[in-house]
């Protein structure tokens, strides 16, 4: 591939994950196997099959694998960017997550199984909803009309339309401040943040929306309304498949939805866990830089989700296309690829045990970068034998005990 940059000399480069990235297709397809192994064996376990890669078997491939620190020169950026053939990637995995739910929502239908096999279908179709969010999250962050499209349709069998809107105008502009309800805070559990990043991100979409529509002079119930138009494809979705397969389907799409927002929550929880922008005297933050972002090079999960692990680059760079993302030295660095960062966050006690200290050590130390639980605040700050910093001055009064 040879870029040829304005500021920057002609380079030959030859993108070596290339070919690699087909795997962001080839894993949320194997979101079939269980069903597809079931059809062959009639054994319920096989159902598990799914749900026993992306929790067992992408977490050792992060370790054998290890890690992937190259990136592309940047002369070679601009070419990156335009090849199309990392764009059509993308596409083709819209109607293959389509295809998943479809096929898993007939199979539930047509199978009598035990409680335990329909729940593994409900994991393995909401991993397949994940999926579905996590190209969106690709999508929706461009700006051809096609792209940002396809992210509506995606994001349409999850139930949660609202993504975009939520994550682009409102998490990338908070993102790392205590009022952020999709950045998780030193001392607050999964379980907890759940309850407080659902809503709120429903909450903040809504509100964000809104005053869009109002600049523009347009109704809030109208289909301008970037959040009624997915939730349309939702309500269409849903009704096709029960008047198709029965009104059974509704609790099995519901379930499988929240799970797949469940995933979200997973992802948003360990990207940003205790990080926090410092706060200047006028009450501003600092701008955004890839230390403020938990990052992950492990490679197969990393070829699995579009490069979502290099997740400081992308907040520093939001623009960018996953090709593109970008290792840097002396980050705030993950000890596994997102899929065994879930499995360790499941269990608060020991996601603080690994965590905390890989976090004190990202901050060296300085409480006045700790994004804290404001009730956790001072029975950690004694924990850890931090010192209190009440005279630093972009210290934010959100954070007091």
């Amino acid at each position: 591939m040879t870029s040829a940059s304005s500021a920057l000399p002609v380079v030959h480069y030859r993108d070596r994950k290339r070919y690699l990235w087909l795997l962001s297709i080839f894993v949320p397809a194997l979101m079939n196997a269980g069903p597809l192994l079931y059809l062959l064996s009639h054994d319920v376990v096989m159902l598990w099959v799914p749900v026993a890669f992306n929790y067992i078997v992408m977490p050792l491939a992060d370790v054998l694998g290890g890690e992937d620190r190259s990136n592309p020169p940047e002369s070679a950026i601009d070419a990156l960017e335009e090849d199309s053939y990392y764009r059509y990637i993308t596409y083709a995995v819209v109607p293959v997550l389509w295809i998943t739910y479809i096929f898993a929502a007939w199979f539930v239908s047509r199978h009598a199984l035990p409680w335990y096999g329909e729940l593994a279908v409900i994991l393995t179709t909401g991993s397949a909803g994940g999926y579905c969010i996590n190209v969106g999250h690709e999508l929706g962050h461009k700006q051809t009309t096609l792209e940002r499209w396809l992210a509506k349709i995606i994001l349409a069998p999850t139930g949660y339309g609202h993504f975009t809107i939520e994550h682009n105008r409102g998490h990338h502009l908070d993102v790392a401040t205590p009022g952020d309800s999709a950045s998780a805070r030193m001392g607050e559990g999964l379980w907890q943040f759940a309850l407080r990043e659902i809503p709120g991100a429903v909450e903040r979409s809504w509100r964000l929306e809104k005053e869009r529509l109002a600049r523009l002079h347009q109704s809030v119930w109208s289909l301008h309304n970037e959040i009624l138009q997915p939730l349309l494809f939702t309500v269409v979705f849903y009704v096709a498949m029960v008047a198709w397969l029965g009104v059974r389907m509704l609790l099995f799409l519901v379930l499988s939805a929240l799970w797949a927002n469940f995933q979200l929550t997973c992802a948003n929880y360990v990207e940003h866990y205790g990080l926090l922008r410092r706060q200047s005297p006028d009450g501003s933050y600092e701008r955004c830089q890839p230390y403020h972002s938990w990052n992950s090079n492990h490679m197969f999960s990393n070829w699995a989700l579009f490069h979502l692990q290099r997740h400081s680059d992308h907040h520093t760079y939001p623009g960018r296309r996953y090709q593109s993302l970008r290792h840097f030295e002396q980050l705030p660095t993950l000890p596994n690829g997102y899929f065994g960062m879930f499995t360790l966050a499941y269990f608060p006690p020991l996601w603080y045990r690994v965590m905390d200290p890989l976090l004190l050590r990202a901050v060296g130390g300085d409480p006045t970068r700790v994004n804290f639980q404001p009730a956790q605040r001072g029975k950690l700050m004694k924990r850890y034998g931090l010192e209190p910093a009440d005279t630093f001055p972009g210290r934010s009064s959100t954070q007091s005990a």
